[in-house]
Formats: C-alpha cells, sequence, structure tokens
C-alpha cells in the first residue's frame, strides 16, 4: 500500500502549539493520514511478525494494543493471575482495592493512546474529575486543594494570606515550563545524538538546573506549608522535593490545570480496558505464565517452554529484569533509586467522615523525609496518605462500609530494615496514627485487612530494591542516561524504569514510543510530526 503524504503536507503541527492542540493533532493525524496505525506498508508482513510482551503492567498493556492494532501477532505473558501489575487490584470480602495508583492525571495522553489503538476510551470507562482534588493536613492547619483556580487563590488567601499572588505566578511560569518539556518525553533517546533535537534546546532554560522542586517554589512562596503542598508531588517520582530537580515542577502544574480523575471501578479499570482492546484486536494473553529467561529472539517460561518472537517487549521491573531475566545481566544496584512504601489495604464496617483523598503531613516533614532518602531509617513522626474512595465510588464496598488505601513512604530495601520482624508493630503504628490524625476508631471495624512491605513488594512482586516508584528521576537517570526503550534489534524495554519515567501518563507514554520502535523496526511508517 503507497503512504500518501498529502496531510502532513496540509496539516503540520505548529511549532508553538499548546499541550491541548498538539492532542488534537494526533488524534486527526490518527483518523486521517495513511501512514496511521494500522496502515503498515506491508500489512502481510506486519501480521506475520510475532511480538511477545513480557509482563501486563500498563506500559506493556499501552504497547500491546497499539501493535495489535496495526496488525501485528501480539502476545503477553504475565506471571500473575490477571492483567495491571501495579496497576492491578485486589479483592477481598466485597471491597475492591487498587495495588498501585489511585487517581488518573493527563487524561489526554490516555485518551490519545486508546486512539493510536483505533479505540475511544470514554467507550470503556466511565470518568470521576475530583474536586477538591485531595485535602493536606499540616500540624496547625489544613487546606482542600482544587483545579478551580478561583476556588484556589480564595483558599490560599483565606489561610495563607499574601501568598495567592504566588498561585498567580506559579500558573503562569509552570506553563511556560510544561509546554517546553512535554515534547521532550515523547521523543525516544536511543542514541545520544538525539539529546540534540529542537525540543531540548527549547526547554534547556526551563530546566532551572542545579535548583530542586523546594528551590523553585521559593519563588512564589514564603510559607513552609504552602510549599509542601506543592512540592508534595516529588513522592510521585518516589523522591525528596528538596533534590528532585525543579523540571519536575511540571506535575502540580498538571494538576492544577486539568485536574485530576477518578475511573469508576478503580484505576485497575484501566488496565481491563486496555486488555480487552488487545483481545479484540487478535492479541493474546497468557495469564499464570512466569517468564524466567529472556534471550534475543524467544523467552523462555517457567516451565521450561520456550517461546520465540520477532521482537522482545520487557514490561517486568526493570532492575529485576536486568538482574535476573535477561541474557547480558546488569545489577543497577548503584544507580539511585526510589523510595519504598508500606500499604494497608482495610475493608472497615462503616463510613469514614474522609475526603476521596486525604494527605496528612508529619509535624516536621523535612525531617521525615531526610530519614527516608539520607539516613534510610523510620520515623515516628511519618507523613502518610489515605484514599476513601468508597465516598465516589460506591462499588468499591459493600453498602455502608468504607474501602480504605493507605500509603506511608518508606525507605526502600538498601536499609536494610527487618520487615518480617516489625511488620505487626509498624502496622500497629499506622493504624494509631490514622486514628490519632482523623479522631475515626479503625482498629476493632476491620473487616478485611492486606499488608504490604517493601520486602513484600521486592519478593512477591519482583519490584528491585522493594523501590516502587522505580529508578530515581535524578538528571543524570533521565533522558539518554535512563535505560533505554530499545536495548538492541530485537529487544526493548517500557515502563516506570526506562524513558521517559514513572508515573502512569510517562508509562503510557513509554507504551507508545517502544510500540513506535518496534513499528519502524518491521518497516512501518510512523511519521507523528
Amino acid at each position: 500500500m503507497a503512504i500518501n503524504k498529502g496531510w502532513h503536507m496540509k496539516n503540520r503541527m505548529p511549532k508553538d502549539a499548546s499541550f491541548e492542540d498538539r492532542v488534537k493533532w494526533h488524534i486527526e493525524h490518527n483518523k486521517n493520514c495513511s501512514c496511521r496505525p494500522g496502515f503498515p506498508k506491508k500489512l502481510k508482513e506486519v501480521m506475520e511478525k510475532r511480538v511477545v510482551i513480557v509482563g501486563a503492567g500498563p506500559g506493556g498493556l499501552t504497547a500491546g494494543m497499539i501493535l495489535a492494532n496495526k496488525g501485528f501477532a501480539v502476545e503477553i505473558f504475565e506471571k500473575s493471575g490477571d492483567v495491571g501489575g501495579r496497576n492491578g487490584h485486589i479483592s477481598s470480602k466485597g471491597f475492591k482495592f487498587d495495588l498501585g495508583p489511585t487517581f488518573l492525571m493527563l487524561k489526554p495522553v490516555l485518551e490519545e493512546v486508546f486512539n493510536e489503538a483505533g479505540e475511544d476510551v470514554h467507550d470503556y470507562l466511565a470518568f470521576y474529575d475530583l474536586d477538591p482534588m485531595y485535602r493536606l493536613v499540616f500540624k496547625n492547619r489544613s487546606i482542600s486543594i482544587s483545579s478551580d483556580h478561583k476556588k484556589m487563590r480564595a483558599q490560599i488567601k483565606k489561610i495563607f494570606p499574601g501568598e495567592e499572588r504566588g498561585f498567580d505566578m506559579f500558573l503562569e511560569e509552570e506553563k511556560k515550563r510544561f509546554e517546553a518539556a512535554y515534547p521532550c518525553l515523547k521523543i525516544d533517546y536511543s542514541a545520544f545524538y538525539m539529546m540534540f533535537n529542537k525540543h531540548i534546546l527549547r526547554f534547556l532554560p526551563k530546566l532551572s538546573f542545579p535548583d530542586s522542586m523546594h528551590d523553585a517554589l521559593g519563588r512564589y512562596f514564603k510559607e513552609e506549608d504552602l510549599k509542601a503542598a506543592f512540592t508534595f508531588q516529588s513522592k510521585y517520582l518516589g523522591m525528596s522535593p528538596w533534590h528532585c530537580p525543579a523540571a519536575f515542577m511540571i506535575i502540580p502544574y498538571i494538576e492544577h490545570k486539568y485536574g485530576i480523575q477518578h475511573v469508576k471501578g478503580g484505576l485497575s479499570e484501566i488496565s481491563q480496558a486496555m486488555k480487552r482492546v488487545i483481545l479484540k484486536k487478535g492479541g493474546k494473553i497468557h495469564l499464570n505464565s512466569e517468564v524466567k529467561k529472556i534471550e534475543e529472539n524467544c523467552i523462555i517460561l517457567k516451565d521450561d517452554k520456550k517461546v520465540e518472537a520477532d521482537r522482545i517487549i520487557v514490561n517486568a521491573d526493570v532492575g529485576y529484569a536486568m538482574k535476573n531475566l535477561l541474557k547480558k545481566k546488569k545489577d543497577l544496584s548503584r544507580k539511585k533509586f526510589s523510595c519504598s512504601t508500606f500499604m494497608l489495604y482495610l475493608g472497615i464496617d462503616k463510613k469514614l467522615d474522609l475526603e476521596h483523598h486525604t494527605i496528612f503531613f508529619s509535624d516536621d516533614y523535612k525531617r521525615y523525609v531526610d530519614s527516608i532518602f539520607d539516613e534510610k531509617v523510620l520515623d515516628d513522626d511519618f507523613s502518610f496518605y489515605v484514599r476513601n474512595a468508597s465516598v465516589t465510588d460506591k462499588t468499591l464496598a459493600p453498602e455502608g462500609k468504607s474501602n480504605i488505601y493507605v500509603l506511608v513512604p518508606v525507605p526502600n530495601n538498601s536499609s536494610g530494615i527487618e520487615w518480617n520482624r516489625i511488620k505487626r508493630e509498624y502496622r500497629d503504628k499506622v493504624i494509631r496514627k490514622i486514628e490519632e490524625k482523623t479522631g475515626e476508631k479503625i482498629e476493632g471495624h476491620i473487616v478485611t485487612e492486606i499488608v504490604i512491605t517493601p520486602e513484600d513488594w521486592e519478593k512477591k512482586y519482583n519490584v528491585f530494591l522493594g523501590a516502587t516508584f522505580n529508578l530515581a528521576h535524578s538528571l543524570g537517570q533521565m533522558l539518554y542516561f535512563r535505560p533505554h526503550n530499545r536495548l538492541s534489534k530485537t529487544l526493548y524495554l517500557v515502563g516506570g524504569g526506562t524513558h521517559p519515567g514513572s508515573g502512569l501518563p510517562t508509562i503510557y507514554e513509554s507504551g507508545r514510543i517502544t510500540a513506535d520502535l518496534v513499528s519502524k523496526s518491521c518497516g512501518q511508517c510512523k511519521k507523528t510530526g
């Protein structure tokens, strides 16, 4: 089939296009251009190409549905009994808990990858806009964070008088940083020369190196609690706001610009929707199929069965895969890794008076953060996050009961903390802290309970060092300096451990980048402007 490039000639993306315009451009491209997904140069040859994906996390599922839509023979091998990886779920006694991510940000990216798979995400999922997005509780005050700028400005004026002008400056300046940064995240950096592209050159003045997120907030706000309200998002990357590069100020900006969403049935429903798309497009998903070795053109399952492939995409945790699965093993333990998390999933026999998302800050937040990343010890004065999603979504808990998800950031397993020995003691400490901060009685009302420690993350879920947010996002571990999406002609990576990084929107982008690289390696046209 000949490729008609006429649409590109008539509809070039403007150099100064905003994020919203870029999304619209890509969607129109996929509808109208004959080099769009599903229109390969040689369809028969592509259909004969077998792509094997190791792991059914959000990155592998994204790549799988895009490639299946293009005509590739896609097969996914997942060691557990369901898809999703850390974007999966746990069910117990009528309660349903998301295992990992608990809200969606930058929803247009999800809409775009579904579009590349030839589908409309709204045909599969129902979304709730959350306002307030979350409530932040400090030692002597609290604030509800809204994506409605008028409401947010009024709250800041009331609780932090004189600081409201800083909010306007934040929106104005961080918009420039985001629109300069976003195009950089869509490029694969398989070769060093790709670091010298026009998008990087435009972004460099907005990098604010060597400033941290906390440093950057000092230009907008004076109050430490208000700085924390706009920098705690560094925890999405498993990093300290005093060390996380200022470039990641785009994360709080994205929240305030586009809001955050809950998905009916929980965030794990995104993975289920992707599964349905892959099966609809003719792909295959093999559950309870653990892979023990990955070679250049085949994988070897735990039962020693060999599965040959033209291309292999690795969606296992990158540190685990490099050390345990790949033929050319590599120990990444000397790299910088994120913190870990201590998790409680609680089914409560009553309704709790808590917002959908609440974050309780420690009295000395800086000391607590330092205890995680520098001292690598457990501080009794810890911060924690509680999601009470059943106030929004009645499908997650039986009538009159509450579905509670608790996350405490803690050091990763390089700390040497013996979690098997202190698991019960620490669990009790967290329950007492929840009761103290919320005024709600929890102990005695728990119908079902699941605990996951950093040691569990490593041993049960194959998360290297239990670092739930993967490799740290320091500047020396980003772009070209992060494990590449393409490892060789036949091996590819996808997920939070490769470019662009962790967090659902960037993991979806990694899926798309890897799918594009596989397509190009097989002769497909994928010009995206």
